[in-house]
Order: structure tokens, then sequence, then C-alpha cells
């Protein structure tokens, strides 16, 4: 894969490029990723904070995770389309939301959490990690 990658939401009003490779891809079961995807799982690509650029401007929601910790969401105020997660204990780290890269191929995850919610329907792959709840 050659980085950067191009990304943008739906309607195109929130851009970015994503410099160098994720440090991890989470596919996430929980019911609160299930609903948010409107599917069985979301995707989550792990990167730094200094690896990517936005371009547009951006809305923001924040809920209490499980774990206590804030989970806060960048959307795009006029199509909707979430663009990454972040913890604001945690400003280095960006969670993502792959599915808006152009080039989708780097979306191959490495673990699967929250599997203790995970539709039944749902086979997950061989080879890669499993955690009931949060890794």
């Amino acid at each position: 894969m050659t980085y950067p990658i191009q990304g943008s939401c739906q309607c195109g009003g929130v851009k970015y490029r994503l410099l160098n490779a994720p440090t991890a891809i989470i596919a996430c079961h929980c019911k609160a990723c299930q609903k948010l995807s409107t599917s069985a799982f979301s995707i989550t690509a792990m990167v730094n904070a200094a690896d990517i650029e936005f371009e547009g401007e951006m809305a923001e929601w924040s809920r209490l995770a499980d774990s206590g910790n804030t989970n806060g969401a960048k959307f795009c105020p006029t199509c909707g389309n979430r663009i990454y997660h972040f913890n604001p204990e945690q400003p280095d780290k960006i969670k993502l939301k792959p599915a808006n890269l152009d080039d989708t191929s780097i979306i191959k995850p490495t673990a699967h959490v929250w599997v203790s919610e995970k539709q039944d329907w749902f086979t997950i792959p061989e080879g890669v990690k499993v955690f009931d709840k949060q890794a």
C-alpha cells in the first residue's frame, strides 16, 4: 500500500489524507457499534493523530463508554457520515472509520472485540484475535 490515502464523507464536505498505515484495524461487535454501522459490527482503524490531515467542518457528539471513558465522535454536519472517534484523554490517537477511504483494501481486521454481543449469523474469520469485551 502506498500512502497517503485519501478519504471523505458521503457528500465530500469533509476530506482527509491518511499519511501512514494504521497501527491496528479492529472490528467491534458491541450494540453501540451495531447501531452506528446499521450492520453486524463497525470497523475502526487506529491511527496516530499526526498521521492524518483533515479538511472541512465537522460536528461533534460524545457518550460515556462502558469503560468510563468518553467516546467522542466527529462527523460531517451535512451528510452525517462518521469520520472518526476519539477519547479526549488520548489526543494523540484517532479511531478512524476507514470505510470512508477511497482505497479500502487496508480494511483487514486483526482483532474482533465485544464478540459477547456479536450477531449469531456472523462467523469470525480464522486467525484473528477475539475478545469477549474490549481489548
